[in-house]
């Protein structure tokens, strides 16, 4: 595996910028992770997000549509900012930074520039967010606070976290994050989702470490999205799990392991009622991973 380049850092729109800043996990893997932080040295309170959808990807290119709609039904989202720096379901940097807040974006292993094997809310997924919020919470400029924040599997992936009570976690905003595998995730009302094998296919693999020349480059940085190596398709399907299939019932292999194994490393349906009731900080919920309407 090749190396990558050095962090960078810059001064840009009233911000400064770590790029690619290495976070070295506890088995020896680096991943990569921006940082936006004030221009004044300090120690400020630390906003993170860890997950799959490429740091790297603007919005606007990503998902082209759902920006739009974003935008034409809620301007008040764009309004105030470059919109430079805008990423799929977390919090725009422009807007937090100016309040004295340090915003953190993580790769998750295997994705984007971060390299590895994805496995989704996996134990290893799990206690890498672990490792993650605590290397914010001791950098120069940290406050010794680390919140999360973020949409869908940014929200989903909090409950588990919170469950091995990392002790710099200060707070939590869960925008629709399901904690509740079965209920929330796989089965709605009792019949199956297909979601997760779409979603796997449209927002994770093509955004996968190893994609390379292959893959996106970046609208502010020009640097390859999906890293600097570019791998063979057999070799990004070893280095990822075949999730979401089988889908046809809860029998299969996939949810069979899901349910054995569980989530973050307990069973999922127990992941996020522990955290919610042993998170001795403040958390919002707001919304479930689930649509139920009457017939």
């Amino acid at each position: 595996m090749p190396e990558m380049a050095s962090p960078k850092s810059e001064i840009r729109d009233g911000m400064r910028i770590d790029w690619d800043v290495p976070i070295r996990m506890d088995d020896g893997l680096v991943l990569r992770c921006d940082v936006f932080r004030p221009e004044k040295e300090g120690r400020y309170p630390v906003i993170l997000s860890y997950g799959p959808y490429a740091k790297g990807l603007a919005f606007q290119e990503g998902y082209p549509s759902a920006w739009q709609r974003m935008v034409d039904e809620h301007p008040d989202v764009a309004r105030g900012s470059t919109n430079q720096y805008q990423n799929w379901e977390v919090v725009d940097p422009e807007k937090w930074v100016p309040e004295g807040y340090v915003c953190a974006r993580v790769d998750s292993r295997g994705t984007g520039r971060s390299p590895g094997r994805i496995d989704h809310f996996s134990p290893r997924e799990t206690k890498d967010f672990y490792d993650c919020i605590e290397w914010a919470g001791t950098q120069a400029w940290s406050s010794g606070k680390v919140g999360l924040n973020g949409v869908s599997y940014y929200g989903i992936n909090q409950w588990h976290v919170a469950s091995l009570a990392p002790p710099h976690l200060a707070a939590m905003c869960i925008w629709e994050g399901a904690a509740d595998w079965y209920r929330d995730m796989t089965h709605h009302g009792g019949i199956l989702s297909t979601f997760w094998a779409n979603w796997y296919d449209m927002q994770v693999k093509t955004v996968q470490y190893g994609l390379g020349e292959k893959g996106p480059r970046s609208r502010v940085t020009g640097e390859l999205v999906c890293g600097d190596e570019t791998l063979s398709d057999a070799e990004l399907r070893k280095n990822r799990a075949d999730f979401g299939r089988p889908r046809a019932s809860i029998a299969g292999p996939f949810y069979k392991a899901v349910i054995h194994r569980g989530c973050g490393g307990q069973k999922p349906w127990k992941a996020g009622a522990r955290a919610h009731h042993h998170a001795h900080f403040p958390h919002l919920w707001r919304g479930v991973w689930r649509r139920e309407k009457p017939l």
